[in-house]
């Protein structure tokens, strides 16, 4: 599912804040097939996040992952709630389900990706 973006500015790509989140809470979201309700935890709150991972991942297989985590993306509303980023997943030819981008490490919760 490869595109060919627009080519931005590095001052456009620093807009983007990236961040590490642990994943405290995650369950299906009610009353729809493709969203999970996720909590992940940034250092200084928690926030919550509604990803369409649900055909692919359990909620119980998301507790305590870290994930890196688009924070300043605009609320949306979605299915009755409302999320407040984006958890970033990489989706390849042959691989089943996308691939949640994690850290090799744990990290503080709330640390930037540089």
């Amino acid at each position: 599912m490869s595109k060919k973006p627009e080519v931005i500015e590095l001052e456009d790509f620093a807009k983007i804040d990236l961040r590490v989140g642990r994943v405290v809470e995650a369950e299906k979201l009610p009353g729809s097939k493709k969203l999970l309700r996720v909590v992940v935890d940034l250092g200084s709150e928690k926030r919550q996040v509604l990803a369409g991972l649900a055909k692919w991942y359990k909620p119980e297989d998301l507790l305590g992952k870290y994930v890196v985590v688009v924070a300043n993306l605009k609320p949306k509303k979605m299915a009755g709630s409302v999320s407040e980023g984006m958890i970033l997943a990489a989706v390849c030819s042959g691989v089943p389900k996308p691939v949640l981008l994690t850290v090799m490490e744990p990290v503080e919760p709330g640390s930037d990706v540089c």
